[in-house]
C-alpha cells in the first residue's frame, strides 16, 4: 500500500476578514476564497520488483568443466548426469566447443589427462569419459577447479585462454575446500579473474528439504550451500539433484554463457509500469511481450553493464481452504 499526496481546489467553509479603513469611517468585509490543501489518499499499486543481471561478454568458444563427485552416492545419478551432459552438447553451438568430466577429489583432477569431448561427440562418449573417474572419497570441487587449471600441465594443452569457461559441479555433498577457501569469496575472487571475467557456473547439488525432490530428510552437511553461493555469484543456474530430469537446468545453464537477449520476469508484469534501467540510466531499446511475460532487447546492453527492470505486479492471493 502506498500513500499518494493529492492536491485538491475547493472552497473552504471558513471565511476570511480584512478591513477597509479612511478618515471618515472603518468597514470589516467578509469574502469567501478557494484555498488549495494537500490530502493523503491511500492507493493500492501493487508490489514493486526489480529482476537484475549483468551483461555477458561475447566469447570466442566455450571450455567447459564438469566436476563429479565420484563418491559411492552419487552412482545413482549417473544416468541422468549422461543426459545433462547430452542436454548440454545438443544445446551448445555446432562448433568451437570443448568439454571434460573431472573428479571433485583434487587429487585425481591434477593427474587428469581425459582428451575433451569435441563437436561430433554423443552420449556413448560421455559414458565412457565418465567411467574413467574411478571412486574418489574427497568432494573438493573448487580445489579441483584449481588444480586442474593451474597445476595440471594436460589442461593447458586444450584450454584456450581467450574462450569463455563455465564450469559445472554436481555433488550431493556440500563443497569441502575449507582450507584452502574458508569462504567461497576466496574462491570466486580467483575463478572470477579467469578469461577476463568470461567465466560461468551452474550447480547440480541437495538443496534445502523443503524444495528438495528428494522425498525425506536432507542432512545439513549434504546441502551444496557452498556450490549454491558460488553460482549466485555469477548468476548461474542451481538445479536440485533429485530432479527427475535434468535436461531444463543444463539448457538455461548452457544458454547463460551468450549475452542476454531477453530476460523473462520473475513476476508477471503490469506493463505500462515497467521501467529499463542500465548502468543506473532510463533505458527504451527494448519491449515488453506479454504472452510470455519477458522483456526483448532491440539493443543489446553493451558486456559489463548493469541491467535492472523494475515493474508493478499483484501478488497472487489464495483464499481456498488449506486444511491447517
Amino acid at each position: 500500500m502506498k500513500i499518494l499526496l493529492l492536491a485538491l481546489s475547493f472552497l473552504t467553509s471558513c471565511y476570511t476578514d480584512y478591513s477597509i479603513g479612511d478618515q471618515s469611517e472603518d468597514r470589516t468585509i467578509r469574502e469567501q476564497i478557494e484555498v488549495e490543501v494537500l490530502v493523503e489518499v491511500p492507493v493500492n499499486e501493487g508490489i514493486i520488483w526489480v529482476d537484475s543481471f549483468t551483461q555477458h561478454m561475447s566469447v570466442d568458444g566455450i571450455d567447459i568443466i564438469w566436476v563429479i563427485d565420484r563418491s559411492g552416492s552419487m552412482a545413482t545419478h549417473n544416468d541422468r548426469l549422461i543426459a545433462g551432459v547430452e542436454a548440454m552438447i545438443a544445446a551448445l553451438p555446432t562448433a568451437d566447443w570443448r568439454l571434460v568430466m573431472i573428479s571433485a577429489d583434487p587429487r585425481k583432477a591434477v593427474t587428469s589427462t581425459e582428451f575433451p569431448l569435441v563437436p561430433g561427440d554423443d552420449g556413448d562418449d560421455a559414458r565412457d569419459m565418465l567411467d574413467t573417474l574411478t571412486n574418489a572419497p574427497f568432494e573438493e570441487g573448487f580445489n579441483s577447479v584449481y588444480d586442474y587449471i593451474v597445476n595440471n600441465p594436460y589442461s593447458n594443452t586444450w584450454m584456450r585462454p581467450d574462450a569463455g569457461l563455465l564450469v559445472v559441479f554436481v555433488s550431493d555433498e556440500d563443497e569441502q575446500s575449507y582450507v584452502e577457501y574458508p569462504a567461497v569469496s576466496d574462491f570466486m575472487d580467483w575463478y572470477s579473474s579467469r578469461r577476463m571475467g568470461s567465466v560461468f557456473m551452474a550447480s547440480i547439488i541437495n538443496i534445502e528439504p523443503e524444495d528438495s525432490l528428494c522425498g525425506g530428510w536432507v542432512p545439513s552437511h549434504y546441502i551444496g550451500k557452498r556450490y549454491r553461493e558460488a553460482t549466485n555469484m555469477l548468476s548461474g543456474v542451481v538445479l536440485d539433484i533429485c530432479s527427475e530430469d535434468w535436461t531444463p537446468g543444463v539448457t538455461d545453464a548452457t544458454h547463460s554463457i551468450e549475452p542476454y537477449e531477453s530476460l523473462k520476469l520473475t513476476h508477471e508484469a503490469e506493463a505500462d509500469s515497467i521501467r529499463v534501467f542500465i548502468d543506473g540510466q532510463l533505458n527504451h531499446d527494448w519491449y515488453y511481450q506479454p504472452s510470455d511475460n519477458t522483456v526483448y532487447f532491440t539493443i543489446l546492453p553493451t558486456a559489463g553493464s548493469l541491467v535492472e527492470i523494475g515493474y508493478r505486479y499483484i501478488e497472487a492471493t489464495d483464499t481456498g481452504d488449506t486444511g491447517n
